[in-house]
């Protein structure tokens, strides 16, 4: 069994691996960037190592320090997280070949799956349905242009050394093909070093929906049910719900075999996810697979009782996985909201700061997964993700109901975040009625919300009130008075009502 644990990461997802292993009584070991020495994470492990300055490339992207720091610190494996080098199956070999373990899928795996077109040929050679495109990226502009034509446009090129929305463009119809060509290869050399693009038909206003996979050293692969994550702003998911509202239960099982498909396909081991796209149609398509432990795993946790990071280290230590398909159940429902350090009163506009008041909301069914505290400091430097707030229901009614409560008593002041923005889409008609797609964010809040907008002035009268009752107290404070130091929020409703 695995004693020592470095985390290669930062933040909520740091956060979170260390307490799975304290419950397991693991020790974990952190890394820290000359930002992050205070953070939440190098307080709660059982050390902190720095390993390097603010910007990424200088420190939790340099993979010699932090092999070294684990065999320094005697840690006898490394789990990465998600982002920076989780991913990355050079990073993956390395370790294995320091005589550390990996906590994640075979190198090769990892390799085979993030190059799209090579993942694309092996899911269409396992019998998983892939989109209409090419299987080969780009060489010749004259023969992808007839190609395009022969898919019909509007097509879609992409990265194929990568996601997130980088090295992607739609093309509409032929005039803009070369163009957009030209910029999807920029961007995805800027991104991933590969300039390398291939064509998939466009799906219009589809559904994004995803399968979670486990599978062992023994060749047992299962999988725990789906996640909805079609509320996405610039490609990038905001909010996750299991089960999805669309998918009967034998669409689910279809999908659900499928996924398992996939995962053998590539010789897959540990916890990964299997992304497909639904049409308008029902018809679903492999998009990508991602071999690793995903931001949204809450959901997953939260409806079939199943603990993604213990089966992680479980599986990593070489012990099988301990039930059948047939046993697993989900019971429920459950929300995930994304808490960004953005203002989505402003297009998602990166904020940066202090957090200068921090009440998480409370009470039955709710979770937070969270790397933040009163008074740390928030940098541009990474991801804007905060937290994520996490809501269980029996059923999907009481679940958006008990995320609209949970959003409400939310109180973060001293920098812009997507809590109000969450709180508009839990109160969102379609979304409600499971009446959305993909498309839902640039539809519904085109122009901006109406309640976005409220609640974020709110939130910033709220902030601004702030520095001066902590003014004020501590004067008194210092004049030996007693007091009592009122919510902000409940200051800035009254200032709001009265305008």
């Amino acid at each position: 069994m695995i004693h020592n644990v470095l985390i290669a990461n930062r933040g909520e997802i740091a956060v979170r691996i260390i307490r799975g292993c304290r419950e397991m009584g693991i020790r974990t070991v952190a890394v820290y960037s000359e930002v992050d020495r205070l953070s939440l994470h190098t307080r709660l492990a059982d050390e902190a190592y720095p390993i390097g300055k603010a910007p990424s490339s200088e420190s939790y992207l340099v993979q010699d320090r932090i092999i070294a720091t684990a065999l320094k610190a005697g840690a006898d494996a490394v789990h990465p997280g998600y982002g920076f080098l989780a991913e990355n199956g050079d990073f993956a070999a390395r370790v294995e070949k320091a005589g550390l373990i990996w906590i994640g899928p075979p190198a090769e795996a990892i390799r085979l799956m993030g190059d799209k077109t090579v993942a694309r040929q092996r899911m269409k050679e396992a019998g998983v349905p892939t989109v209409p495109g090419t299987l080969e990226p780009i060489s010749d502009e004259a023969e992808a242009l007839k190609t395009a034509e022969e898919i019909g446009f509007p097509v879609l090129l992409k990265a194929a050394a990568g996601g997130g929305g980088k090295g992607m463009r739609v093309v509409s119809k032929r005039e803009e093909f070369q163009p957009a060509l030209q910029t999807a290869r920029s961007e995805a050399k800027s991104a991933f070093g590969d300039d390398r693009v291939y064509i998939e038909k466009y799906l219009e206003n589809p559904r994004h929906i995803e399968f979670q996979i486990l599978a062992d050293k023994f060749g047992h692969v299962i999988h725990l049910g789906e996640r909805e994550c079609s509320i996405q702003r610039r490609h990038q998911k905001i909010v996750e719900e299991s089960p999805s509202v669309l998918l009967t239960p034998e669409m689910r099982q279809a999908m659900g075999e499928a996924a398992v498909r996939a995962a053998q396909a590539c010789g897959y081991r540990n916890a990964g996810t299997i992304e497909f796209l639904v049409d308008k149609n029902l018809n679903y398509y492999f998009l990508e697979m991602n071999t690793r432990l995903q931001v949204e795993h809450p959901v997953t946790e939260e409806t079939t009782g199943i603990d993604l990071v213990k089966e992680q280290l479980k599986i990593a230590s070489g012990i099988p996985l301990g039930y059948s398909q047939e046993e697993i159940r989900q019971t429920g429902h459950a929300i995930e909201v994304r808490i960004y350090a953005e203002d989505p009163a402003n297009n998602f506009m990166p904020s940066a700061g202090k957090i200068q008041y921090l009440r998480p909301p409370g009470g039955p069914g709710i979770r937070e997964d969270s790397g933040i505290f009163e008074d740390s400091e928030v940098s541009l430097y990474y991801d804007s993700i905060l937290s994520k707030l996490i809501v269980w229901g029996k059923d999907r009614n009481e679940a958006v109901a008990r995320m609209a409560r949970a959003l409400e008593e939310y109180r973060l002041f001293g920098i812009r975040t997507t809590i109000p923005f969450g709180l508009a889409v839990m109160k969102n008609k379609n979304f409600q009625t499971g009446h959305f797609d993909t498309g839902f964010v640039e539809k519904e809040f085109r122009n901006g919300s109406a309640d976005v907008k409220n609640l974020s002035q709110i939130a910033a009268i709220a902030a601004l009130l702030i520095d001066r009752q902590k003014a004020a107290s501590e004067i008194r404070a210092s004049a030996n008075h007693h007091h009592k130091w009122e919510s902000p929020w409940k200051t800035a409703g009254r200032v709001e009502n009265m305008r």
